[in-house]
């Protein structure tokens, strides 16, 4: 297995387990290495499709499987596409909080009626697949690039996160600020439509110039949203037309 093992002295500090090695999941793992946590990655091909980003990481981080990744540390990170789930280790998740990255793109991931019905927003359609788990929506609604350009920035970014449990957001956020960014509470799941694609709070929030985020979005390097900002664009958010969708 790339990376190393952890001691027992080392146990104590700060772990974070990730699933899902593409670009957000590569980019929270980057800012979690930087924020001192030891870092345990996993994707559905194995630990050993792991070894450059694991080298690139550092001494902090090692690679596991999904299983390994969900018991390392409080909250598991999910930034896995919605067809992945059904090759997660359901089990293993039983009784976490989840922070999911996850969006709904059926170029990718399938046309699926709940979603496309507007009967379910996303984070509630993955609650579904996870029963006895608590989501909580983050870093869905920010450009890969832009994660580690607007990490600490001044003033500080924020993001906007969405759950049904109070306790379990407090937590999420608590993260989400070590790793750089403020957190604006956007409800409960049933509500993050207000930050998912095509929404008035979904990525183009962060562009420096939407110009240049139009004609090659990773020429944007992003610019700074204080929370106030990102409060008035939630409340000014529309619910997209999913079933239109065709990214």
């Amino acid at each position: 297995m790339p990376g190393r093992t952890i001691n027992s002295k080392e146990s104590s500090m700060k772990r974070i387990g990730i699933i899902g090695s593409g670009s957000i999941g590569a980019a929270v793992a980057r800012l979690a290495v930087a924020a001192d946590y030891e870092v345990l990655i996993a994707n559905l091909r194995g630990p050993e499709s792991l070894s450059s980003l694991i080298e690139e990481l550092g001494p902090r981080a090692q690679a596991g499987d999904a299983s390994a990744a969900a018991g390392f540390g409080d909250i598991p990170v999910l930034a896995v596409p919605l067809a992945a789930y059904p090759n997660l280790p359901v089990d293993a998740f039983e009784g976490k909080t989840i922070l999911s990255t996850g969006n709904y793109y059926p170029h990718r991931d399938g046309r699926i009626e709940e979603l496309d019905s507007l009967e379910s927003t996303t984070a509630e359609y993955e609650q579904s697949l996870l029963p006895g788990t608590v989501i909580v929506k983050a870093f869905n609604n920010i450009l890969f690039h832009h994660i580690p350009n607007l990490a600490n920035s001044t003033p500080r970014t924020a993001l906007p996160i969405a759950g049904d449990h109070d306790d379990a957001k407090a937590r999420v956020s608590a993260i989400v600020n070590t790793l750089g960014f403020d957190t604006v509470d956007a409800g409960a799941l049933s509500e993050s439509w207000s930050f998912e694609p095509e929404s008035g709070a979904y990525t183009p929030i962060y562009a420096a110039d939407l110009a240049v985020l139009a004609a090659d979005y990773l020429a944007d390097p992003g610019a700074p949203v204080p929370a106030n900002r990102v409060r008035e664009l939630l409340a000014e958010s529309h619910r997209p037309d999913v079933a239109a969708r065709q990214f």
